[in-house]
């Protein structure tokens, strides 16, 4: 097993409270998380947790529904207003309620629970005699009393809305500032997939070589000199000309891998990358992404390969139900979990 070493190394990915909604469905709950350089994060669950979800929403291939992501310091994603919203929309439907006399008393009601619950005891003597006392001994409400929870209601609405219009606007700013933000986060991140994702019409060469040209603008000769100086490190430099309907699935996904590697990249995401694959051939794959480890490429690596977690992570996550339920080094991990669903989990795939 690795041993375990503090990472001190600063934060190049920060994640606050990530949350991303399919149609109304919760599928990431708050994910919290920081990626230093030369981590290799083991990200381990069940399935339909959310884990591909999280891996997508770090590298903008998903756009999460609220929280947000910075890498290297700067703003990628940005909106936590939901808070906010939901304050302002309910102190607008109170203001509202009272306005109609019909529907006062039980806007009052609310108002007046809000209001005490908020404000020491000693500040009580501040409210109108409306929310001094208990509601269900005012009701039916005269129209002082009426007008009194309005003008509370009416404050607080103010408030809710300066919160929500201020926090919308820096938002609205975060974001038109990350678009080339994306841009160059993109390249510095690279992707590697379940099922390859290699171009069937391009040669193993063309597939390696197409994103340095176009996005980095290497010529052809330089191109092709780092795309087979990576091909020689994993032992596939035969397969240069080679079409990918041609190779095993593991050859395959070494070829994804060298084809992240050529855009240089600081962070490498792997999303279940020895899923797809025969049991003979999930060896190379992991042997690969291990050389990587130790040369201190900074990974995280979506798997249900638990052996590779302990011997090659410093960190394991695990995560259900769209949240991270624990987090630690690999041996505590393993051998002295805390959280009931871990223990239950492990004792399943160990």
């Amino acid at each position: 097993m690795k041993e375990n070493k503090t990472n001190t190394n600063p934060a190049l990915l920060e994640v606050q409270q990530l949350c991303k909604e399919f149609e109304g469905q919760k599928v990431l709950k708050g994910v919290t998380i920081d990626i230093r350089k030369g981590d290799v994060v083991a990200v381990i669950g069940p399935s339909g947790c959310g884990k591909s979800t999280f891996l997508r929403c770090l590298n903008l291939l998903e756009t999460p529904s609220y929280g947000q992501i910075t890498y290297e310091g700067a703003y990628l994603f940005k909106k936590i207003c939901k808070e906010e919203k939901e304050a302002f929309l309910a102190a607008k439907s109170t203001v509202k309620e009272l306005k109609n006399p019909k529907n006062a008393e039980k806007a009052a009601k609310k108002v007046a629970k809000e209001i005490k619950k908020s404000l020491p005891e000693a500040d009580e003597e501040k409210l109108s005699k409306t929310l001094q006392s208990p509601m269900e001994e005012k009701l039916p409400l005269t129209e002082q009393e009426r007008l009194d929870a309005l003008t509370i209601a009416q404050a607080d609405l103010e408030k809710a809305q300066k919160a929500y219009e201020k926090i919308k606007a820096e938002e609205k700013r975060i974001q038109k500032n990350s678009l080339k933000a994306i841009n160059r986060h993109r390249q510095k991140i690279g992707m590697v997939f379940q099922q390859f994702n290699l171009f069937p019409h391009l040669t193993v060469l063309e597939n390696i070589t197409l994103a340095p040209r176009k996005l980095k603008k290497l010529s052809k000769k330089k191109a092709n000199a780092l795309a087979m100086e990576l091909l020689k490190k994993i032992g596939l430099e035969e397969k240069a000309n080679a079409y990918p309907a041609t190779l095993s699935g593991g050859q395959k996904q070494r070829i994804a891998i060298v084809r992240a590697l050529a855009m240089e990249p600081e962070v490498l995401l792997f999303d279940e990358p020895t899923s797809a694959l025969d049991p003979e051939m999930v060896g190379e794959v992991l042997n690969v992404i291990t050389e990587l480890a130790k040369e201190g490429m900074t990974m995280v690596v979506v798997t249900h390969e638990m052996g590779f977690a302990k011997e090659v992570a410093n960190r394991v996550i695990f995560m259900d139900d769209g949240v991270i339920k624990e987090e630690n080094e690999p041996k505590a991990f393993f051998e002295n979990p805390k959280d009931a669903r871990l223990k239950e989990f492990l004792s399943k795939v160990l």
